[in-house]
């Protein structure tokens, strides 16, 4: 929130707003009381609204001009809540009236202010439509329903205290407990034994399936000894019929020749 500016200060910022961006000697000649007042008196009022933050200053090229940080609104909006509450104790009315006494309005200030007031019109009509008549009978209901609540809640009240006096009998919970405590290593035990049941079957099944994988090798292997020996025999069958006929051949000229000398 902007710093609250001096009676001087507020003249200053006037004609900043009206006039735009204004050196300080526009500033002297344009201060609306007409007062005669030094440069130097205007120079430190301008310097005062730069520390406050209400102005800020531009430098173009000797010449420093000021232009206003804050809208007219925001400054005079507080200056005015100022003046209603200090001059006529809040009461807007008599400060309009007032304000309206202290001089004449042009055309356009009076079309601006009847622009105003029938915006204040409408806003005040639309608040009075908002709100809902039947806002009495609502309450009622309300309070009619909570003591019809708390009525049904005071049995429900009795049944709980009666069964919290009735609670002692839940001692009997800590020997379950203990019943609970004791099957639980029974359950562990029973756990680890079904385990050890399965790792041994699971052994077995292991055990039967290398059985038999090594009784096909060694029928393999039985099998092909038998096919060799199979092979052996055959050739050694071949290769007989042909010894024996080589000795026939060497035997039948030995034999003839005996035949020969029988028959001299």
């Amino acid at each position: 929130m902007p710093s609250h500016p001096s009676n001087l200060e507020l003249q200053a910022l006037s004609v900043l707003w009206h006039e735009g961006p204004s050196t300080v000697n526009v500033v002297h000649g344009a201060l609306p009381d007409g007062r005669q007042r030094a440069y130097t008196t205007v120079l430190s009022v301008m310097q005062s609204l730069e520390r406050k933050k209400l102005v800020k200053r531009i430098r173009s090229g000797r010449a420093h001009t000021y232009e206003p940080a804050f809208s007219q609104e925001i400054i005079v909006r507080r200056a005015t809540d100022d003046f209603i509450t200090n001059a006529f104790g809040g009461r807007l009315g008599e400060a309009v009236l007032a304000t309206l006494s202290a001089g004449s309005l042009t055309p356009e200030e009076k079309t601006n202010i009847e622009r105003e007031l029938q915006r204040h019109k409408t806003m005040a009509a639309k608040k009075t439509v908002k709100k809902p008549a039947a806002k009495p009978a609502k309450k009622s209901v309300k309070k009619v329903a909570k003591k019809a609540s708390a009525k049904k809640a005071a049995p429900k009240k009795a049944v709980k205290k009666a069964a919290k006096k009735k609670a002692p009998a839940k001692k009997k919970a800590p020997a379950r407990k203990a019943a609970v405590k004791k099957k639980a290593p029974a359950k562990k035990a029973a756990k680890k034994a079904a385990k050890k049941k399965v790792v041994k079957r699971a052994k077995k099944v292991a055990k039967k399936a290398t059985r038999k994988v090594v009784a096909k090798k060694a029928t393999k292997k039985a099998a092909k000894k038998a096919t060799k020996k199979k092979v052996a025999k055959k050739k050694v069958a071949k290769k007989a019929p042909a010894k024996k006929k080589a000795v026939a051949k060497k035997k039948a000229p030995a034999k003839k020749a005996a035949k020969r000398a029988k028959k001299k």
